[in-house]
């Protein structure tokens, strides 16, 4: 009998829980915009998104949203070279390289060997001493 009591209530608890819940709003769903203007693309995508190396067939780079294999054309330029981060495109008026991330440059690393490190390190514990 007690455990029908308990078998109850717990039901009625949760069947309350979820009635409460149907009322509160879904916080994953997008705002509802209420602008009936037809929308604009605001950002347009420029340069390089993405660069595609293959083995055995042409490689491809994503520019401005399109994909363009090597020798293949973007606008009125041919893309004549695909680098590790960069791309080339060549035009009646030169050559133009598009980086992957502008500003942004690989640069090699110095590093110490273990008994160069080691030596650094007691030298600096030694000076350290009072």
């Amino acid at each position: 009998m007690n455990a029908e009591r308990l078998a109850i209530a717990i039901l009625a608890c949760l069947a309350a829980g979820m009635t409460s819940a149907q009322g509160l709003p879904d916080p994953t769903r997008p705002p509802v915009v209420l602008d009936t203007a037809p929308a604009v693309a605001t950002q347009t995508k420029t340069g390089v998104q993405s660069i595609v190396r293959r083995q055995g067939a042409k490689s491809a780079a994503v520019i401005n949203g399109q994909l363009v294999e090597l020798g293949g054309r973007v606008g009125d330029a041919r893309l004549v070279e695909i680098g590790e981060d960069s791309v080339v495109l060549q035009t009646g008026f030169g050559r133009e390289t598009l980086h992957l991330t502008p500003g942004i440059g690989k640069k090699p690393v110095t590093t110490e060997s273990g008994g160069a490190k080691r030596q650094r390190v007691r030298r600096a514990k030694e000076e350290a001493k009072p």
